[in-house]
């Protein structure tokens, strides 16, 4: 069978970059090219119908790939040229990763096992509205249970009248309680899992007809006995049929944290086929760092383990999106157990910070655009630790933005107005962060913050450029 010819349109100033680019991929992505460099500089700025007649792929190619950034319907270049004609991304960097060479999801990817219980913290002191808000907004993100967390020494009157708002609305429901008074009411009203049960509670679970999570008696006494308490717990309602999944509870870290995941390791082999949970808000709300490493790391823990269910939490503020990075890490573990596969370039959402590659233009890419450069417009780019700026005759590179923006300045016959300065301030900002952080920068384009990447607008920045 012929291999796939593929013919790519661009503009003078990328040509040479593509050139080099697709040397190396079309061979490893198993295709033939050719090239078409237009007379335009910028491949951004072709308008389809502007295209659509300068076009000329030659009678083998099967397919054309113009810029991410050409602006139009396509339909008209379709229709001359007799071929599909799809837009490639926006940066030609990227081009490998839109080829399957890096980076990209595989065909299986996003199974998964462990249900995610997802607490409302102090629900007691919230509205009807305010826990029916909350409650869509977690099984928005991923959530499988709406767990009710309620207070310590206090018995809260209306959870039968919330656990059926929530019912009422789709959703199912846990109570997070030990209060035998509590949790009566809530399982009547629709409850299916009650959090949790030890020796002190367990004679009320007999009549509650639903699921129990066994925890453990106290922890010093687990330190030197691990999961005595809870085994015995366990043994007690076996003996009456009350269904449970155990957790012998993961502790923060400086408070027993190596030993509770022992607690886990050591359960599991006394007890291969039993239900377990983990509650990951233990160490994602407790330890001085972003939570979404943290909840694949324990999430992984689980999936080895097969504990299939977890409970999280999102009340500190680094740990204010947990349940979408859970639902995410579910995912990326799953498929690296099942398929025995490193959890790697899988999940680009779980980069929040850094991206997965710091993609690089040639060096000497720059001084050629500022020779090629007809139009004043600058072209901001970060790059091997600086940031660079090219117009039309002028190329400037540094580390400090307001030094570059000086020289931008001096350079100029008359002053910037209001909207092209705010747009610049921006953009280079933007490039600074990209910089500081090791991260992909494409003017005009938002930085990719992985699942907390924002919608930055619709505005029109070519108006400010």
């Amino acid at each position: 069978m012929s291999r796939e010819h593929i013919h790519f349109v661009t503009g003078r100033l990328a040509a040479p970059a593509l050139e080099e680019l697709l040397a190396q991929l079309a061979p490893e992505a198993g295709f033939d090219y050719s090239v078409d460099v237009l007379p335009i500089s910028v491949a951004a700025l072709m308008p389809a119908a502007w295209m659509a007649t300068r076009v000329r792929p030659p009678q083998r190619a099967s397919r054309v790939i113009v810029p991410g950034h050409c602006r139009g319907d396509l339909q008209n270049v379709v229709d001359r040229l007799r071929l599909p004609v799809q837009r490639g991304p926006v940066d030609l960097r990227e081009l490998p990763a839109y080829f399957g060479q890096r980076g990209t999801m595989a065909e299986s990817y996003g199974n998964y096992d462990i249900e995610i219980l997802a607490e409302i913290n102090h629900a007691p002191r919230l509205s009807r509205a305010e826990l029916l808000e909350r409650a869509e907004a977690y099984r928005r993100d991923g959530a499988d249970v709406i767990d009710l967390g309620c207070e310590p020494g206090d018995t809260w009157r209306g959870v039968a009248d919330a656990v059926r708002a929530l019912r009422d609305a789709g959703h199912r429901v846990s109570i997070d309680s030990m209060n035998p008074d509590e949790i009566g009411p809530a399982v009547r009203a629709g409850a299916e899992l009650v959090l949790s049960v030890n020796r002190t509670n367990r004679h009320a679970a007999v009549d509650w007809g639903c699921e129990v999570v066994v925890i453990p008696d106290s922890q010093e006494h687990e330190n030197s006995l691990p999961n005595e308490s809870l085994l015995e717990t366990v043994e007690w309602l076996d003996a009456r049929r009350v269904p449970w999944r155990a957790d012998p509870v993961l502790e923060p870290i400086g408070f027993g944290f190596a030993r509770s995941l022992q607690r886990y390791l050591d359960l599991r082999d006394r007890l291969p086929d039993a239900e377990m949970m983990m509650g990951v808000g233990n160490l994602t709300e407790l330890t001085d760092a972003d939570s979404a490493a943290i909840n694949v790391l324990l999430l992984g823990f689980c999936q080895e383990l097969r504990i299939r269910s977890i409970l999280t939490t999102e009340v500190i503020h680094w740990a204010a999106n947990s349940v979408r990075e859970c639902d995410l890490a579910r995912r990326l573990v799953y498929h690296a157990v099942q398929h025995a596969t490193l959890p790697k370039h899988l999940e680009p959402d779980l980069h929040l910070l850094r991206d997965a590659d710091l993609l690089r233009y040639p060096p000497e890419m720059f001084q050629r655009m500022a020779r090629e450069i007809k139009d004043p417009n600058y072209r901001i780019f970060a790059q091997d630790g600086l940031l660079h700026v090219v117009t039309a005759g002028a190329y400037w590179r540094g580390e400090d933005p307001f030094q570059l923006f000086e020289h931008m300045m001096a350079a100029r016959e008359k002053p910037l107005d209001a909207k092209h300065a705010f747009y610049l301030g921006y953009e280079m900002a933007k490039a600074a962060v990209a910089r500081t952080l090791g991260k992909n920068y494409q003017q005009d384009e938002e930085l990719a913050w992985g699942l907390l990447t924002p919608d930055e607008g619709g505005g029109d920045r070519e108006a400010h450029r």
